[in-house]
């Protein structure tokens, strides 16, 4: 049992001792961080950078997609109204920024996207197609919005003319 008060003295010392230089420290002069405290820091700045800056410019890439995604909704949406009312199959054309169907404007164009050359002849086999160089799949295979398929990734498969 002596021991245990040994081994208890013992440890009431050094944890005295602790406080005593903990104590010392305060009221010393000394202001400021150790280098090891500001080496750790920066370390661990560093890693949260190394995780984070991928996700982010990751997300660039995914905005540039659904503007080009939202743009092919706009103009297959605004297709298929026009075939409500009009009965000639119309051009569709990107001019200063602007979306054309025929001689309409239909909205504004999101920045870095293209529109690719529509298919069809009327209002039941149409296609248009988009494409973004600043996406990730926008940039290779791009979107397409049908007559008969609605918003899907790809092109607009070209169907050849019947002689």
């Amino acid at each position: 049992m002596l021991w245990f008060f040994e081994s208890l003295s013992i440890e009431t010392e050094r944890e005295n001792a602790m406080i005593a230089r903990i104590q010392n420290r305060l009221k010393s002069d000394e202001k400021g961080f150790t280098l090891i405290e500001l080496l750790v820091v920066m370390i661990i700045i560093g890693i949260l950078a190394a995780i984070a800056i991928p996700i982010f410019l990751s997300q660039r890439e995914k905005a540039q997609d659904s503007a080009a995604k939202a743009d092919v909704s706009t103009l297959g949406k605004e297709m298929a109204t026009y075939f409500v009312d009009g009965t000639t199959f119309p051009t569709v054309t990107q001019v200063d920024e602007r979306y054309l169907i025929g001689t309409d404007d239909v909205g504004a164009s999101s920045t870095n996207v293209v529109l690719g050359t529509e298919t069809g002849s009327d209002g039941t086999d149409w296609c248009i197609p988009v494409t973004n160089a600043e996406g990730d799949v926008a940039v290779t295979t791009g979107y397409q919005y049908s007559a008969q398929g609605g918003l899907e990734e790809g092109t607009c498969a070209v169907v050849p003319e019947e002689t």
